[in-house]
């Protein structure tokens, strides 16, 4: 994992907005309507070299293939592994947004819910095939090295993730479905590593989960689950060197009143715990950014770099360069400038064909990014 000794590095968490070309194609595939394979590459082919290119435009140094390929963040895996079905079953809802059902109603009247496929659990889970992964890699060296980036990840869902909002109708219990989730994305790890990319495990089942799955149960049964979710994540990454790896914390990428996310404090040595070196999380909305007195606070190792949310993800301001800077000094004075790497609260389209922010905005909120890392830079290496 590249890091600087001469200034402030800047990512984001994976996915951009796609265009509608590459939209088309992934609800095509999702929805199981006839589309030709060799048109369907070619499209994520081109997407994903524009999408670079925009990124190392606006001053992002590590990059990602904007996850093209990919319906949705976790999803994606029915197309890969075997065991998956789609089916029509209840969608958990977040607890907060429960709590204000007149607004739960406006979001979805305005079309604010992503629409996609459900897969769940029928089956044994075992690799089905491993082409779409392997022309993803493919597709990202090409573009990194074609756009001139200074390093690039791919985003990989944790097993965590998978075993906590995919429905399991097979396995006996929640240790067989990780386990058999962690085999197969022990693979996928593996292979994004083999090759030379940075690997983004995302891990949003250690913080949403709680207000989601876990809703109606106490604290410690969800830390119970979420411990047990690392584990499964420290066994598939058992190959994968710590410094090629970084993960990706979250409490929901929606804009809602949020007020019953778990506290930082009551994960963090759960979230410390997990092998990636770099841990990516929300620092930017008003929800958590008073958290970076957590960080302050804690026990974390040596090696461990921090990468920070800069910007809101679920909001179309445009964060000044200086808010930025800001934010990326008070995590420097935690773990020192040479241990932070600035980057975003979540991704820019999580889901495809959705999402918050004006495709235009991401781009002018990553130029932001990019200023206020090099404004910060210059104050820390002053």
């Amino acid at each position: 994992m590249k890091t600087s000794s001469e200034r402030i590095l800047t990512t984001h968490v994976g996915s951009m907005p796609r265009p509608q070309s590459v939209v088309d194609q992934l609800f095509a595939q999702d929805q199981g309507r006839a589309y030709v394979l060799a048109q369907f590459d070619r499209v994520m082919q081109t997407a994903v070299r524009e999408v670079a290119a925009k990124q190392v435009a606006a001053g992002v140094d590590i990059i990602s293939d904007g996850e093209m390929s990919k319906i949705s963040y976790a999803t994606y895996i029915r197309h890969r592994f075997t065991g998956f079905e789609i089916a029509e079953v209840p969608r958990a809802t977040p607890k907060d947004l429960d709590d204000f059902p007149a607004y739960k109603q406006r979001l979805a009247d305005a079309g604010g819910t992503p629409k996609y496929h459900r897969p769940v659990v029928r089956d044994a889970i075992a690799i089905k095939d491993l082409a779409p992964l392997e022309k993803d890699i493919a597709n990202l060296l090409a573009a990194r090295d074609e756009a001139g980036a200074i390093e690039a990840f791919m985003n990989a869902a944790s097993p965590g993730v998978i075993a906590v909002f995919q429905p399991n109708q097979y396995y006996a219990d929640d240790e067989q479905y990780l386990g058999a989730l962690a085999d197969v994305m022990k693979v996928e790890y593996e292979k994004i590593t083999a090759a030379g990319l940075i690997l983004q495990v995302d891990c949003p089942d250690l913080a949403m989960g709680r207000h989601i799955r876990f809703r109606d149960d106490d604290a410690a049964t969800f830390k119970r689950a979420a411990q047990a979710q690392v584990e499964a994540l420290n066994y598939a990454l058992e190959n994968v060197p710590a410094e090629q790896a970084r993960m990706h914390l979250c409490w929901g990428n929606y804009e809602g009143p949020h007020h019953h996310d778990i506290d930082l404090a009551e994960i963090i040595d759960i979230v410390l715990s997990a092998k990636p070196q770099a841990i990516q999380f929300e620092g930017a909305n008003p929800r958590h950014q008073h958290e970076w007195a957590v960080w302050a606070q804690a026990d974390i190792p040596d090696d461990k770099i921090l990468i920070p949310g800069c910007l809101d993800t679920t909001t179309n301001f445009v964060e000044h360069p200086e808010l930025v800077a800001q934010r990326i000094e008070q995590y420097a004075g935690i773990v020192g400038r040479a241990r932070v790497i600035a980057g975003t609260d979540c991704g820019f389209g999580t889901f495809a064909g959705f999402g918050a922010v004006h495709p235009d905005i991401a781009y002018a909120k990553l130029r932001s990014l990019a200023a206020g890392a090099q404004i910060a830079s210059e104050r820390l290496w002053a």
